[in-house]
């Protein structure tokens, strides 16, 4: 019975105080609230509070005006529903997994004479679904006008949708907003239209649901598209530097899609069609001269052909080399450096040597010039004085 007769109370006190989401006046005993914005699935929290109960206790109550909890006592048995805190001055409760249903006005009470109320508006978001992209058609051909549709159900509000293909944004062609079978969240449809061409191939479309509820993420899906386009052609020799009496193989390379499966060859000039043409290589086992001239590739696919030019120039021959010349010669110079070395050291050797030869011999001759006869000459030569003291004899 206690819930019921709180009930009364509220609806009483509802006609003699008006209610207040915030602490508008000075009144002590009015309590407080706030609004709450929740995403589906979430859980809320509710708090009232008052500055002074006037010994009375607070109350909540749901949309419905059913009793959530007076003071500490739970009154529905709903187990989402939590108390978080219960004072003289605060009554905190929080609903576990919030749903569409959980949105609402609720009121926080005071049993005080009279009986004072505050209401919080508790707003639920509703999660958009994973787009979802139709109307793609594959293949498509170069040239050929994409339309594709992206669908997102179950926003609240509704959500908008974003197009993007590769890394460059789509404009809608158009939008539309419907309300669901619930009658609380909405379904939103984006249509976009573009013409292809083969630089769209292999190239991610996606459409891309912003909400709040998606709190800084989102959700998005993507189509890739496949689109046939004329091929393009490229010879490519191998090697590079054709040579008489070497083998040449001439690559076509054909990209396109679908990949080329038809290649033909021909030489400008010659209407006879090439023998050694063999898929997309052209082969010449002993290069001659008169190879010489522009041959032409023709790549062809579903979507049409395109040709590719080479002019084939055979140089002549290159000189017979031997494995490690290179080496040799450098060994070969090294040694001729030192040689010429060793010639220069000795001459110089040798220039020094005649020079200490003569002068020895002219030391050797050194006194003779003056000396009367050729005694005395070697005399001098042999270490005697020249012009010098006398020799004496003396006899005792």
């Amino acid at each position: 019975m206690l819930p019921v007769a709180c009930n009364v109370l509220v609806l009483l006190g509802a006609f003699l105080i008006p209610a207040n989401r915030g602490n508008l006046s000075h009144d002590r005993s009015q309590p407080t609230t706030s609004d709450e914005v929740v995403v589906a699935g979430s859980k809320v929290t509710l708090r009232c509070e008052v500055e002074d109960p006037d010994d009375s206790s607070l109350q909540w109550s749901n949309p419905a005006q059913q009793t959530l909890y007076f003071g500490e006592k739970r009154a529905l048995r709903d187990l989402r529903i939590q108390l978080e805190k219960s004072t003289p001055n605060e009554l905190t409760i929080s609903i576990e997994n919030a749903t569409l249903a959980d949105e609402g006005e609720y009121t926080c009470s005071i049993f005080t004479m009279p009986v004072r109320t505050a209401k919080a508006i508790v707003t639920v978001l509703g999660i958009p679904q994973k787009p979802q992209i139709t109307g793609y058609m594959a293949p498509l051909k170069e040239g050929d006008v994409a339309q594709l549709t992206c669908v997102s159900s179950g926003s609240k509000p509704a959500a908008e949708l974003r197009w993007h293909k590769g890394d460059k944004a789509l404009a809608g062609e158009s939008f539309e907003v419907a309300e669901d079978a619930n009658g609380k969240t909405f379904t939103v449809t984006s249509r976009v239209e573009f013409t292809v061409g083969k630089e769209d191939d292999g190239v991610e479309v996606i459409c891309t649901v912003d909400h709040a509820s998606l709190q800084n993420s989102d959700k998005s899906t993507s189509q890739q598209l496949n689109v046939y386009y004329k091929p393009t052609a490229k010879i490519e020799p191998i090697p590079n530097n054709p040579q008489e009496g070497k083998n040449l193989k001439l690559r076509c390379d054909g990209r396109g899609n679908p990949v080329p499966q038809e290649y033909k060859w021909e030489k400008e000039g010659i209407d006879t069609p090439l023998p050694d043409a063999q898929d997309g290589i052209l082969n010449f086992p002993n290069l001659n001269k008169s190879d010489s001239g522009t041959y032409i590739c023709y790549a062809k696919n579903m979507m049409g052909t395109s040709e590719a030019r080479y002019n084939l120039a055979v140089n002549d021959a290159s000189p017979v080399t031997y494995n490690g010349s290179t080496y040799h010669a450098v060994i070969g110079g090294i040694v001729a450096f030192v040689v010429f070395l060793l010639l220069i050291l000795l001459i110089v050797l040798g220039h020094y040597l005649i020079r200490h030869k003569g002068t020895y011999l002219t030391h050797e001759a050194k006194g003779s010039d003056d000396a009367p006869d050729a005694d005395t000459a070697i005399i001098n030569a042999e270490g005697g004085q020249t012009g010098g003291d006398d020799k004496k004899e003396y006899f005792i």
